[in-house]
């Protein structure tokens, strides 16, 4: 008898955790690449490790791939992985890659219409979603075209070759001086061209949601709605912290017309707001990806990682099943001092913030079953805030 593939986990932290434990708690054989300190490779479903010195460009993942290929039997084996350029390199090499892999990150030709926000928003206009008042403008001098009131979102149209640079996701500008400093800055770093203003979506948790999917031929064969009450750092967040699921069926219909559009296939998130000034829901990002509280899915009973591993490699799958809804998850680490700042700033109620963890039904990291990566995480904490500000 064969024996059944197993899978490569690229990016060995919270997120990739969970999905090591999706398929290790299946019997599939998981092993972790990264190119930081990882707590998934304490986890009792890792079956191993390898530390790179980098994984950010195309180069780089696609030669970690071949070196593991070359240390140990992972013909067929299934590809996840957990950050954008990642996505970006599996994509833009599928083809040769799929000569060795099960590569679930579909051609560039669709990629491209997540990792690129102008793809992302000028996509949604055709389709009538709406998103927020976008501006692009190619020199500093046509910030004059900006014609909107303060405050403004300056934020890179490629998240990647901003976030690392800065740490940030975005910057807010409350003012047309304080713009055109913050667009200078942005484009000393990204050049002018990847630099994207936009007008700032007010509202805190209760106006952020998500449509998570496992999508395939045009449907989602399994999806979840979510309401992102709490995100670490608290104005734009790089990740939820606190997330519960809801029902939300105009925020389904919206995401599925946005992934049939472009032929989508595997999982993937859409970011969206709610603006409370027009009563519209606006898209904000697409992440062609796992994402950071994938893990939720499987307590609310869709295992996502698991779906999208048995579609691969011809296991029957489910179909149009959704996730329950009043199912939460947190993540304690950086929950906790984005809890503090919104106290602090009077924007959070002690007694809702302490209900809200007594009744969490999923943490990110620690499990019962999988104690170490939750210890490996205290010990980490202080290099994770220096690395990448937890």
């Amino acid at each position: 008898m064969s024996r059944a593939p197993g899978a490569i986990v690229i990016g060995g932290d919270y997120q990739g955790l969970g999905i090591v434990r999706s398929l290790g708690r299946r019997g599939v054989e998981v092993i972790v690449l990264d190119d930081e300190h990882s707590i998934s490779r304490h986890s009792r479903y890792a079956a191993g490790s390898y530390r790179f010195r980098d994984l950010r460009t195309d180069e780089q993942t696609m030669k970690a791939l071949m070196t593991v290929a070359w240390r140990r039997d992972v013909e067929g084996w299934v590809v996840y992985p957990t950050r954008e350029e990642t996505v970006a390199a599996l994509s833009r090499h599928r083809a040769e890659l799929l000569r060795h892999f099960r590569i679930p990150t579909p051609d560039w030709s669709v990629t491209q219409w997540a990792w690129d926000k102008r793809n992302t928003y000028d996509r949604a206009a055709e389709l009538g979603i709406p998103t927020p008042h976008t501006w692009h403008v190619s020199s500093e001098d046509e910030l004059e075209t900006v014609d909107g009131e303060p405050p403004y979102v300056i934020k890179p149209a490629v998240k990647e070759h901003f976030f690392y640079a800065t740490g940030c996701k975005a910057w807010q500008a409350n003012s047309r001086d304080e713009l055109r400093q913050r667009f200078r800055a942005a484009a000393a770093i990204v050049g002018t061209e990847e630099v994207v203003v936009q007008e700032l979506v007010p509202g805190d948790g209760d106006t952020q949601l998500g449509y998570c999917a496992m999508f395939k031929d045009d449907a989602p064969l399994a999806s979840m709605v979510v309401k992102r009450l709490r995100q670490h750092p608290v104005d734009f967040g790089r990740a939820s912290t606190f997330v519960r699921t809801i029902e939300a069926p105009e925020v389904e219909e919206m995401s599925i017309r946005f992934l049939r559009s472009i032929g989508y296939y595997g999982l993937v998130e859409l970011e969206y707001k709610y603006d409370q000034r027009d009563g519209s829901t606006k898209l904000l990002d697409v992440n062609a990806r796992t994402w950071g509280y994938h893990s939720l899915g499987q307590r609310a009973g869709v295992d996502f990682p698991y779906l999208l591993y048995a579609d691969l490699i011809g296991l029957p799958v489910p179909s149009g099943v959704e996730a329950r809804p009043g199912i939460s998850w947190i993540r304690l680490a950086t929950d906790l001092p984005t809890a503090a700042i919104e106290l602090a700033r009077r924007r959070l109620d002690w007694a809702a913030y302490l209900r809200s963890l007594r009744v969490f039904d999923v943490e990110s990291v620690f499990s019962p079953d999988d104690l170490r990566p939750g210890f490996a995480e205290l010990a980490l904490l202080p290099y994770l805030a220096i690395k990448r500000g937890i």
